[in-house]
């Protein structure tokens, strides 16, 4: 059955220097975790233009995360199953991300995000209708919370405490109770729709897939403020040029070993790994949403 849930994240800036902290907290993200062995390989990134959205950009990338595998997984899948190949359309203030499992083939995450000037109050930003809304979960994650769960120590924790942290540069925090109707502030919306068609195992995949998204945002938007005064004051340009940098040094990382054959151990593996997953057509709806349908797909999700 497919999942969906919308997840809202608030943060204590504008519109503006959201899209800096994001693109920020991806380029260093990426590089703490990734190894030789396991993380993010970037296999294209480039400008896109889109009838509907104007111009963006687009990325291509796979995540290896062996060491992220639900022990419940191993039991029949390899420790590798969770080799992800993941395209993003970049249209900020719109984003689109389409996540896909070359081991589980049928499986298809999509993560639709509406960036807004608000407080988390927007009751339908993408536009669902009722069938989509009745099925829809809405869960607004707080970035001040401590609460941790299995999840947040798969991804990672960013140790600041919010109810104490100040910005030497902006003056802003510390996060306390009723912090969201400060200003600046804006949203994240992200709506996630996966769906795992497998039987006896399906509904757990998804519902594993959903609190790993949910960690993963909540831990990425944390240091998008917890970084704020490494970031703040710097433009889009600056942060293009540091990308480029950035995508050189995570190739010299995963170069070490032989990237053609890293994910397969004969010839009979390394074409399941290599094989396009195909899509039903439900999931195929999720890849080819009507405001993307001019995004570009050539090959092959934050």
């Amino acid at each position: 059955m497919v999942q969906i849930k919308e997840f809202r994240i608030v943060m204590p800036m504008s519109l503006e220097e959201y899209q800096i902290a994001q693109m920020y907290m991806v380029l260093k993200m990426q590089q703490q975790t990734t190894t030789s062995d396991e993380g993010v390989e970037v296999l294209e990134n480039r400008s896109f233009q889109d009838d509907a959205l104007g111009k963006g950009q687009y990325t291509s990338k796979v995540y290896r995360l062996q060491s992220k595998v639900p022990a419940w997984l191993t039991t029949f899948a390899p420790a590798d199953a969770l080799t992800m190949q993941e395209e993003a359309w970049n249209a900020y203030p719109r984003c689109k991300t389409v996540v896909q499992c070359p081991y589980f083939n049928k499986f298809c995450l999509a993560i639709d995000t509406v960036h807004k000037a608000d407080n988390g109050q927007s009751e339908n930003v993408h536009g669902l209708n009722k069938k989509q809304l009745a099925a829809r979960q809405v869960e607004v994650i707080d970035i001040a919370s401590a609460a941790r769960d299995y999840w947040s120590y798969v991804v990672g924790g960013n140790s600041v405490d919010f109810s104490k942290f100040r910005s030497a540069k902006t003056g802003r925090g510390p996060l306390l109770e009723g912090w969201q109707s400060c200003d600046p502030v804006m949203t994240a919306y992200k709506l996630v729709t996966v769906d795992a068609p497998y039987w006896g195992f399906g509904n757990r995949l998804e519902q594993a897939f959903l609190a790993g998204e949910r960690a993963l945002f909540l831990e990425s938007h944390r240091n998008c403020f917890g970084w704020i005064d490494e970031w703040f004051g710097m433009t889009v340009q600056q942060l293009r040029e540091l990308e480029e940098q950035t995508n050189s040094s995570l190739d010299v990382k995963t170069s070490t070993k032989d990237l053609d054959r890293r994910w397969a151990c004969d010839k009979e593996e390394e074409e399941v790994y290599m094989k396009k997953p195909q899509l039903n057509s439900e999931q195929q709806g999720l890849v080819n949403d009507s405001t993307f349908t001019n995004a570009p797909t050539n090959q092959l999700l934050f």
